[in-house]
């Protein structure tokens, strides 16, 4: 391949990795909005500023667009909360660690908790495939973690499986029902102060009920 040509597909493959990003965000925002069932995908096609066939040449459906918009979130996480997860140091730091980390993950993506409690809800083929390939993992960390607390006499002695669901609750819960918050008369849930504010109040709430010695602080 001459120099010129190497040029133009580096030219080329470049466009299509901007046009890929700007599908991806375009459905995102929609899909946040409408769900899988609602968006259009014209109105996509529309927002991100391509025609609609390319939709289909990345994507191959709507729905194979909705599953690669959650997989976007689910990929990064998974990589950062896995490494935290596996970290040596006592399991109650390593713990307010993953919980701190999940908090500002979805904190800095106001459209995460939308679109993961459409994923809970659903009933498809790609609920099942992401479940397997990501938050089976991640649960599988978060159980061992547990179990090592309580080993170590960190933890109280607890169903961690449900432990796990009461914390996703803890934080995912404060995301999803921000607008039934704001009609509640709370002022936004996004503001740098609310977002402290719930920060602290769910690793207090942890802290108390899972660790044998609250009080105590991590180093």
């Amino acid at each position: 391949m001459t120099v010129a040509a190497a040029r133009v597909t580096g030219r080329r493959q470049a466009r299509s990795v901007e046009t890929r990003a700007a599908i991806l965000a375009a459905a995102e925002r929609i899909f946040a909005k409408a769900g899988l069932a609602g968006a259009r995908t014209d109105d996509i096609a529309a927002a991100a500023g391509v025609n609609k066939a390319l939709l289909y040449y990345y994507f191959k459906s709507k729905d194979g667009l909705y599953e690669a918009v959650l997989e976007d979130h689910f990929r990064e996480f998974n990589q950062r909360a896995l490494a935290v997860l596996a970290e040596p140091d006592a399991a109650r730091a390593v713990l307010l660690r993953y919980v701190s980390l999940y908090f500002d993950f979805i904190s800095s993506r106001h459209r995460y908790a939308a679109l993961y409690l459409q994923l809970m809800t659903a009933r498809s083929q790609s609920l099942e495939r992401l479940v397997r390939k990501y938050v089976v993992p991640r649960t599988s960390a978060f159980t061992k973690l547990l179990e090592r607390g309580i080993r170590a006499g960190e933890f109280r002695r607890i169903d961690a499986r449900h432990a796990a669901i009461s914390m996703v609750s803890l934080i995912v819960f404060y995301f999803s029902a921000a607008p039934v918050l704001r009609v509640l008369g709370h002022t936004d849930t996004y503001t740098r102060a609310n977002l402290a504010r719930r920060k602290r109040e769910v690793l207090k709430f942890i802290r108390y009920g899972l660790f044998e010695d609250p009080s105590r602080q991590e180093p």
